[in-house]
C-alpha cells in the first residue's frame, strides 16, 4: 500500500512539475487561477498549451506501460515490447500512408490496422503463423520485429518524398513522437480509448495468471490458451494503437515502464505489475515531454529524442543483461 501511494505521488509531483515548468515558468497561485477560474496571465499557457498536452502524456504513457507490460508477460521477456517488435512502427506507417493517400478515416482505426498488420507480419516472418505470435521464441519475435520496423521506416521515407515541404516536416516530428499543438480532444481520445481498453483487460488478468504456470498446467485448470494469448495481444495493440494515434511512436516507454514500475511497487501479481506499468509509462512519458520542452531554451524538442536518449542507453543494458544469464 506504501508503494502505491509512492506512486500515486511521483505521478501527481510529475504532473504538477509539468503544469509549473517549461519556457515560461508559473507560479503555483498563476497554475491554481488559471486551472480553477480560467483567467489571469496564466490562463492561456496551462489551459491551451500545457494541460492538454499533459494530459495527452498521462493517457499515452499509461497505454504503452500497459501494452509493453503485457507482451513482456506473454513472451516472459523483458526485451518484449510494441515498439521493439515493430508494432508501434506499423501503426505509424499505416497513418503516415492514410495521410499521403488523403484518407479521411478515424487515426485509431487506421492505427489499429498498421499494428494488427505488423503483428501479423512478424508471426509470419518468424515461421509461427499458424500458433500465433505469442508461440514464437522471444528473442526470434524481437530480431523479427526490429527488421519489420526498420522496412517500415524506410518505406516512410519513401512517402515523406510524397508530401510538400511543410508536411513533410511535421511527419517527420510526429514520426519522432511528439505532443505539439496537442488539444483536449486528443486527452480525452486517448483517456477514453484506453480505459475502454483498460476495462477490456481486467478480466484478461486470471488468464496472465494462468499463463504463468506453465501451458500445461494452465489448460487443466480450463483455460483456452489460443483464445486467451491472442486476446492479450490485441489489447495489447490497442494500447499501442491508441497512444500512437495521438502521440506518435514514442519509443521505448513501453520497453521501459513495466519493469521500473515493478521495482517500484516490487509488485509479482500480474494485475500490480500492469497497474505499475500504466502508472510508470505515464510518469516517464511526462518527464520525457517536460524535458522536452523546457531543456534547451527557445527550442520544443519532440519527445521521442528524449525518450530515446533514456531508452537506448537501458536498452544495451537489457541486451547485456540477457546476454550474461544466456537468455540470448
Amino acid at each position: 500500500m506504501m508503494r502505491t501511494l509512492v506512486l500515486l505521488a511521483l505521478l501527481l509531483v510529475a504532473t504538477a512539475l509539468a503544469l509549473l515548468l517549461g519556457q515560461v515558468p508559473l507560479s503555483v497561485g498563476a497554475l491554481w487561477q488559471g486551472l480553477a477560474f480560467g483567467d489571469g496571465p496564466a490562463a492561456l499557457t496551462v489551459r491551451v498549451l500545457r494541460a492538454p498536452r499533459v494530459m495527452t502524456a498521462l493517457g499515452a504513457g499509461a497505454s504503452l506501460g500497459l501494452a509493453g507490460a503485457i507482451f513482456q508477460s506473454l513472451f516472459k521477456n523483458p526485451l518484449a515490447s510494441p515498439d521493439v517488435m515493430g508494432f508501434t512502427a506499423g501503426s505509424g506507417l499505416a497513418i503516415l500512408a492514410a495521410i499521403t493517400a488523403g484518407l479521411a478515416l478515424p487515426l485509431p482505426v487506421i492505427a489499429a490496422v498498421g499494428g494488427v498488420a505488423a503483428a501479423l507480419l512478424v508471426a509470419f516472418a518468424a515461421g509461427r503463423p499458424d500458433e500465433g505470435i505469442t508461440a514464437t521464441p522471444a528473442l526470434t519475435v524481437v530480431l523479427v520485429g526490429l527488421g519489420v520496423g526498420f522496412t517500415a521506416t524506410a518505406i516512410n521515407g519513401f512517402l515523406m518524398t510524397r508530401l510538400s515541404g511543410p508536411e513533410a516536416a511535421e511527419a517527420q516530428r510526429w514520426l519522432a513522437g511528439s505532443l505539439s499543438a496537442r488539444d483536449f480532444g486528443h486527452g480525452v481520445e486517448i483517456m477514453a480509448i484506453g480505459g475502454a481498453l483498460a476495462l477490456c483487460l481486467v478480466p484478461q488478468v486470471r488468464a496472465l495468471r494462468l499463463l504463468e504456470l506453465g501451458p500445461d498446467l494452465a489448460m487443466g485448470l480450463g483455460l483456452s490458451l489460443a483464445r486467451a494469448r491472442y486476446g492479450l495481444a490485441a489489447t495489447g495493440i490497442g494500447f499501442a494503437a491508441a497512444a500512437v494515434a495521438v502521440a506518435g511512436p514514442i519509443a521505448f516507454v513501453a520497453l521501459m515502464a513495466p519493469p521500473v514500475g515493478a521495482r517500484l511497487l516490487r509488485a509479482s501479481d500480474p494485475g500490480a505489475r500492469l497497474a505499475a506499468a500504466a502508472g510508470a509509462g505515464a510518469i516517464i512519458t511526462v518527464l520525457a515531454d517536460l524535458a522536452a520542452r523546457a531543456l534547451v531554451p527557445g527550442l520544443v524538442l519532440p519527445i521521442g529524442i528524449m525518450t530515446g536518449i533514456l531508452g537506448a542507453p537501458y536498452l544495451l543494458w537489457r541486451l547485456s543483461r540477457e546476454m550474461e544469464r544466456g537468455d540470448l
